[in-house]
């Protein structure tokens, strides 16, 4: 059994919603909540970089809206010049844990659609051999993860691990990357023995490289 509203999917089984509590939130909803963090999605001074966690990301509509808002912004607010560097900071800040793999993947999908059609409306090049194409799809990867949020762990069973994307005062375009487990967020007592890989500073449309500072 799956459950339509207006062309909008909002269950795929009955048994998902037993198991998995799954029920999809309608675009319009999406709208409405997001309209209560506007400053910070849209009109505040650090609206790029303004970070957004959702914890149970479904199929990434939540997730594709923030982007989609920011995009707009970043469309209206600043030179078009800086369009590709401050789309990629926009990914950047932008997190989700989804447990489905199905909708893992729809959702990474989703995501990377969205940055798509954003650029290809510009006419900026934004093909699979781009640094830009490259560079959305690593941010993505890394910023949306298959877990479980209540756990704090993969379905390896190892800690949910995202980066913080920090700009490099002085060097528009560089990135410094620094990861930390969402464990950590949690605890917010100002420990964290986790052993992390460190990482070189480097443009954000080469973050892909994966450079490491003791490579």
């Amino acid at each position: 059994m799956t459950l339509t509203i207006a062309g909008e999917l909002l269950v795929k089984s009955r048994s998902r919603v037993k198991s998995y509590g799954e029920v999809f939130t309608p675009s319009h909803m999406v709208e409405q909540m997001l309209d209560l963090v506007r400053e910070d999605l849209e009109d505040g001074p650090d609206f790029v970089d303004k970070t957004f966690l959702e914890p149970a990301a479904g199929d990434g509509n939540f997730l594709a809206a923030i982007l989609r808002r920011k995009l707009a912004a970043i469309e209206k607010r600043l030179p078009a010049e800086t369009w590709p560097t401050e789309s990629l900071f926009a990914l950047a800040s932008i997190y989700g844990i989804e447990l489905l793999e199905d909708n893992h993947q729809d959702a990474k999908t989703v995501m990377l659609a969205e940055f798509h059609g954003f650029h290809q409306a510009h006419g900026t090049p934004c093909g699979p051999e781009t640094d830009v194409n490259q560079a959305a799809a690593f941010l993505i990867d890394t910023n949306i993860v298959r877990g479980n949020t209540l756990t704090g762990q993969t379905p390896k069973g190892e800690d949910i691990q995202f980066s913080w994307w920090h700009r490099v005062e002085g060097k528009p375009g560089d990135v410094q990357r620094e990861p930390f487990t969402l464990a950590s967020l949690r605890e917010g007592n100002g420990f964290d023995f986790t052993v992390y890989d460190s990482y070189k500073i480097c443009r954000i449309d080469n973050v892909h490289e994966e450079v490491k500072a003791d490579a």
